[in-house]
Formats: C-alpha cells, structure tokens, sequence
C-alpha cells in the first residue's frame, strides 16, 4: 500500500490524572501546611488569630462596607454594595455545595503552636475554606467596581486567607479553592449586574465648539445649597481654584442662575435633577454650555453623563470635553418647559409622592404596592384622546433619549442624543387596578404586558380632563387639556469625561 494511502497511526491518549496525581497533591498540601506551621512571622501571633475570628460570619467585611458607604461617594458606595453581594453569593454557593460535596477533614493541630490556634475551633469540613472565599469575594467585587479601593482592600483580604492556614483551620489547597470561588462568584454577579465600566458610554456626538477652561476659569457654578452636597462644592474648590461659585437655595435659584449666565463662559450647576432643568433652560437661552456636578436626591442627568464626583467635571472642563445632548419639550395651554430626562401625565406623580413616603419605613418593593392601593382608593384613570382615541389612562410616560436594561441594573440611556421619546402607556381598561398595581411594581421603564411602549418624536393628546397633573424632572404643575411632547435634537452643549475612570 502507498505510503500516502496508508491510514494514520492513532496518537496515544493523554493520560488521565488518576489516585496517584490526587495523593501527590494532598500530600503537597500537608507539606506546604507542615512548613506554615513551622515558620514564624512577626506579629502574626498576635495578629492573625485576631483578624480570622473577626471574619467569622462575614463581619469584618460588613465593617469595611460600611465604612465605604460612608464616605458619600457614589463610586464607593457602589464598590459596597457589590462588595457585600459577592460575598452573599459565595457564602450560598459554599454552605449549599462546596461544604458537602467534598467532605475533608480539618488539619490535625499538632504542628500548630498553641498561641496561634483560635480558641474555638470549627466543626465543619475543611473544603473549601469560607473564610477565603468570603474574602476574595468581597474584594473582587470591590475592585470590579473601583481598581483604588480594590488595593486598599486586597491585603486585608489576603492577611484573612493566611490566617486560616497559620492559624491551623484549614490547609493551602482548602484556602486557594475558596479563593478561586469567591472570585468566582463576583464575576458571575457582574453577569447578571453589569459594573459602571461595562456600561456603554452616553452622551453623544462629541462636540468641538465649546470653550477648555484651566482651572475654571470663566466658569460660574451656581450651588443648590438646599440639596446639601458642601463636601462636593468644596472638593471643586480644590480641583477648579479659578472658578466662581455661587451659593443660593429655593426661589433664589431662577435669579442666581439668570445673574451667573451674564458673566460665564460655561454655566456650571449643583444639585439635582430639578435643579439642573432650571439650569437647562437658562444655558439654552442664552446659548451656553452646562456643566452638572451631582448634588441632590435624584442625579440621574449627571450620572447618564458619566459623572459622580467633582474629578469627573473638573476633568472634563478643563480639557473642553462635551457632547450635544437632546431637551425633551412638552406644550400645553397651562404652560410648557423642559424636561432632560423624564416626563409624565397621570398618577405616576402621586405612585412617587407615596412610595417615597413609605419607602424609608417599609422598604421600596413594598411600598410600591402600599402607593398604588393608595392611588386605587383616591385617584380613576384620567380620560384623553391619545392617537384619535379617547380612552382611559392610568398614566403616560415620556423618556429623554431611549432607557435599556442591561441583567438587573436599573435602565438608563446609552445614548443621550438619540432623537426619540421613549414612551410608556399604562392604560386603565379591564382590571384598571390588577394593570396600575402590576405596571407599579414592574416600574415605568419596564418592558411588561401591562406598559405599551412606542418609540416616536412627537406625542400628542387631546381633551385632558382638568386637573390632570404633569410630572417633568421631579417637578409636578397642572395641565392643560391638550399637550405636546416633542424634542430639541443635540440642543444643549454638556461638559462630560472623554473616559471614565
């Protein structure tokens, strides 16, 4: 037979790692554990058993969340939450599987000195180790969140892990495996709760024509002092030396910011979403650009735009960097205005008024169902012809740009120029409550079977009934009976980050 005919000769299969590989690895463990035991580090006997038992039960983690809760920093009150999350996630994943599925027993303490072992040793398996995996847990998703806080953390994190083994409660390969799922863990949360860097970039087109200001100069921030956001006016002080800051609070802000256009180069505002809409209209009069430092209950303009903290804006202003954003516009014969991120008609208004009203004493899920049952007892679907029909409403609700979920994080816009309004309707006919107290729960910018949702640039309704209440940016005023929502496409100049930190 030719050669080239010839079939070819099988390779030998790789062979499988078999009992052999297994005891040769346990057997490294105990050697590696054998040598831990032997060596001495300084302070460690004093140390380490100290800080294994503080993570008993996660409440060494819990203290360092809170302490970065507490620092007010959006950054880092996100980096806590997470943090706390991947920690529950791995502690579930190891009681429920990991502790059961390998039933291995726990070091024998005769190499261990007697001062470093815990006084009241564990009774359950040894694989794998809770305490690491809590840990890694922990501080992954710290990091997913904030690469600075994460090295803050990671040592702690590996000082608890060591503690485990020099302290004889568990061996090396016991406290890599909890590692490795802790890790894991944190990961597999950001699948389903994506991380600020995973997000897509809003605010877009990049634009060229507004003015870099070094060190702020030529910027006139007007501060809502009624917000109470002193640490982040002051921060800004630091960062932007050269610009002048201006503080007034309730019917003083219209006149302050009127008075601060006069003088600016760009229009600076703090406060929240209502705030910065006042400011929003006084840019666009006088054709000026924004910029949004963050400082009230709402923020949700400024952190679509990417910024949380006053390094954020700095940053942004002094290099010149904008994007064109869209203004929502609504006209009524009670009046028009802005809106710049949502708008509603209806009993959305009053959902909110309640549910925040209730959602410090009973949580936010519940108190959703306590305001609609609230609104089912006071409040009918309002009556207005939408699309040439006349039909019951329960509510209807615009956004600035189109909202997209991404896993279980909230909606937000990837794109604040998009040109379109993205709206919502909550109609009132069979079952009017079962659909308010379903589309209350599912939340306004849910995709859901009682919330008909429509993208258009122009929404129209006639023969309102009278008192029908209008809801724009946290702002709430009367409408008339008939109403337009349309859009100023790329009308507003907004100071933003190139790149997120």
């Amino acid at each position: 037979m030719c050669a080239h005919l010839r079939p070819p000769r099988p390779r030998p299969a790789a062979p499988l790692p078999g009992p052999g590989l297994h005891r040769r690895l346990i057997a490294l463990d105990l050697r590696v554990f054998e040598y831990a035991a032997r060596r001495h580090w300084p302070g460690g006997d004093r140390v380490l058993p100290r800080l294994s038992h503080s993570a008993n039960h996660g409440v060494l983690w819990f203290a360092v969340a809170g302490a970065l809760a507490a620092g007010g920093s959006p950054r880092a009150r996100r980096a806590a939450v997470r943090g706390v999350a991947s920690l529950a996630l791995a502690s579930a994943t190891i009681n429920t599987l990991g502790k059961r599925s390998v039933r291995r027993p726990r070091p024998t303490l005769d190499p261990v000195p007697l001062v470093r072992r815990l006084r009241r040793q564990p009774i359950t398996t040894s694989f794998p180790s809770g305490h690491s995996a809590s840990a890694a847990a922990f501080t992954t998703g710290v990091t997913l969140e904030s690469h600075a806080l994460g090295a803050l953390v990671a040592p702690l994190a590996f000082s608890v892990a060591a503690s485990r083994v020099y302290t004889g409660a568990h061996f090396p390969g016991d406290v890599l495996a909890g590692a490795a799922l802790g890790a894991g863990a944190a990961f597999a949360l950001r699948g389903l709760v994506p991380t600020r860097d995973q997000l897509p970039s809003p605010g877009r087109p990049l634009v060229d024509d507004v003015p870099a200001l070094p060190g702020g100069a030529g910027l006139v921030m007007v501060v809502n002092t009624g917000a109470g956001s002193p640490d982040r006016v002051h921060a800004l002080r630091g960062l932007l030396p050269q610009a002048e800051i201006v503080e007034t609070s309730g019917s003083g802000l219209p006149a302050a910011l009127e008075s601060a256009a006069t003088r600016a180069r760009a229009l600076g505002v703090c406060g929240g979403d209502g705030t910065v809409n006042t400011a929003a209209g006084v840019a666009l009069r006088r054709g000026l650009p924004l910029a949004v430092l963050p400082g009230g209950t709402l923020n949700h303009f400024a952190y679509d735009l990417g910024i949380e903290e006053p390094g954020d804006l700095s940053r942004a202003v002094e290099a010149g960097d904008a994007v064109a954003v869209d203004v929502g516009r609504f006209t009524s014969s009670a009046g028009s205005g802005i809106f710049l991120n949502t708008f509603s008609l209806g009993v959305y208004p009053k959902l909110v008024k309640e549910r925040e009203r209730w959602s410090g004493r009973i949580g936010g899920r519940l108190a959703e169902v306590v305001a609609s049952a609230y609104v089912l007892r006071h409040d009918h679907p309002l009556k207005a012809e939408l699309d040439g029909t006349r039909r019951p409403l329960w509510l209807v609700f615009a956004g600035n740009c189109t909202y997209r979920r991404m896993g279980l994080t909230a909606a937000r816009r990837a794109d604040l120029a998009d040109g379109l309004l993205d709206v919502r309707v909550v109609h009132g006919g069979r079952l009017p409550g079962v659909r308010l107290l379903a589309a209350a729960l599912a939340g306004p910018l849910s995709r859901s079977p009682f919330h008909a949702s429509v993208r258009r640039k122009l929404l129209r309704l006639d023969r309102i009934a009278p008192g029908t209440p209008l809801a724009f940016d946290g702002e709430v005023r009367p409408c008339g009976p008939e109403l337009t929502v349309d859009k100023q496409h790329e009308a507003l100049r907004v100071y933003r980050p190139l790149t997120l930190p």
